[in-house]
């Protein structure tokens, strides 16, 4: 449940279309509502501008199924499941009847999303370093595009060839916030850093040979960086990304 559906609420009291016995009933279930095998958070969106977003690891497909089909009764806000398997996928489907989904394979599994806000007119930048970086950029882009800051994707950009970056640059300037995704030794982070204006959030990945550790050395040279003021999150989270994204632009443009 978010503003929309609140002021909704209210309005069909003012109306005498809704009584106030039917809106206290709707609005008991704010903040959460107990399901036994979870308590969904209606509130979020209120507190912080976005979802709750249901993370598959861990939960069974029918538990999956009956969590996409409460949020999706009660809100009109966009649902979104994060590192689905394909089974989750399907019960996910079939819980939300005619409502089309967007999938989009990623590490770990799929992003699911329903009912994806329609765009806010930002800039936003999302750039891999390499080809195998994908699957985390898109899993970032597909949050991105649930909460309305669709992102222009810049794909295989690495230092290992960094003439690539050069025709780019006047995106980079031009960006709102900026999401690095990169593995190896990580270093677009530091190089993207050193020319976007707005913040940067460097995500590594677990993409590279030997002593990059699964991402633990992109992770430790981005927490590292000469670039002043980069933000880092965890090793794959392109979830967390997208996150850090619409909390820096929200707080900086005091909107939702």
């Amino acid at each position: 449940m978010d503003i929309t559906d609140i002021e909704g609420i209210l309005a069909q009291v003012a109306e005498g279309t809704c009584s106030p016995a039917e809106a206290s009933r709707q609005l008991a279930r704010l903040p959460f509502q107990d399901l036994g095998i979870a308590r969904l958070d209606h509130h979020r969106s209120l507190r912080q501008g976005f979802p709750e977003a249901i993370y598959g690891p861990g939960k069974s497909s029918d538990d999956v199924g009956t969590i996409v089909k409460e949020m999706i009764r009660h809100g009109s806000g966009p649902v979104v499941l994060t590192r689905a398997d394909d089974a989750q996928v399907a019960t996910a489907l079939a819980a939300a009847g005619s409502l089309e989904p967007t999938v989009t394979p990623g590490p770990g599994g799929s992003t699911v999303v329903f009912r994806p806000l329609p765009s806010r007119g930002r800039t936003v930048v999302v750039i891999t370093a390499g080809t195998a970086d994908a699957p985390v950029a898109n899993e970032c882009a597909a949050i991105l595009n649930a909460v309305g800051l669709a992102p222009t994707m810049i794909r295989d950009c690495g230092v290992a060839g960094l003439h690539r970056l050069t025709s780019e640059l006047d995106r980079l300037f031009d960006a709102e916030a900026t999401v690095v995704v990169a593995g190896m030794e990580g270093a677009l982070a530091s190089v993207v850093g050193g020319i976007a204006r707005g913040p940067v959030i460097a995500v590594p990945t677990s993409v590279g040979y030997g002593s990059s550790l699964e991402g633990v050395t992109a992770l430790l040279a981005m927490l590292s960086s000469c670039a002043a003021g980069i933000s880092v999150v965890g090793i794959d989270n392109g979830y967390g990304a997208a996150m850090a994204v619409v909390r820096a632009l929200d707080t900086g443009s005091s909107t939702s």
